[in-house]
């Protein structure tokens, strides 16, 4: 399901642990990590399509978390036209998303990385609040820091994203 402009409705999933450090899944078979995402179905609203991913990505039930907040509107990126699927180029450009962030409440035994038969990943980290910014594939860093600093509204004692470079070196290391 394309909206008008060939973006991808979905949802980006920022889940921190109490330390405001956040969950940095590995992609199976990859050395990439992201967070996790997944895509909205028809007729599903964002936060049950949140759920849902949470679920079938990290294997967490709504009990195991708390909603802190969400991002205001869409955050666009654009999919490069060589990571596209030959039958979707020219209709689809990339992902419109909005980012929910979750504070976990249960514990980290409750992860499950394979809660379905198939698994988007193969491992998983806490990681500093900003490195994902500094880790994740290119074409999706920009959205990384709108969403990270968007919601850092919601949390206490994090550093802002211009002190963490700082204080690494203008980057961390995932």
């Amino acid at each position: 399901m394309l909206d008008r402009d060939g973006y991808r409705p979905n949802v980006g999933i920022i889940l921190v642990n109490g330390k405001n450090e956040v969950f940095w899944g590995k992609r199976v078979r990859e050395h990439s990590w992201q967070f996790p995402q997944g895509g909205i179905k028809p007729g599903e609203s964002p936060e049950a399509a949140m759920y849902r991913e949470l679920l079938e990505e990290v294997g967490l039930l709504p009990q195991h978390v708390k909603i802190l907040g969400r991002t205001r509107d869409w955050l666009r990126y654009d999919v490069p036209s060589n990571w596209v699927r030959r039958e979707w180029r020219g209709s689809y450009r990339g992902q419109k998303q909005i980012w929910f962030l979750l504070r976990m409440v249960g514990r980290e035994c409750d992860v499950c990385l394979r809660a379905t038969s198939h698994p988007e990943f193969d491992g998983w980290r806490w990681n500093d609040y900003w490195a994902p910014v500094d880790a994740v594939i290119e074409f999706k860093k920009d959205v990384y820091e709108r969403a990270l600093t968007e919601l850092t509204r919601f949390l206490k004692g994090v550093e802002s994203y211009g002190d963490y470079l700082k204080r690494t070196g203008g980057g961390g290391t995932p």
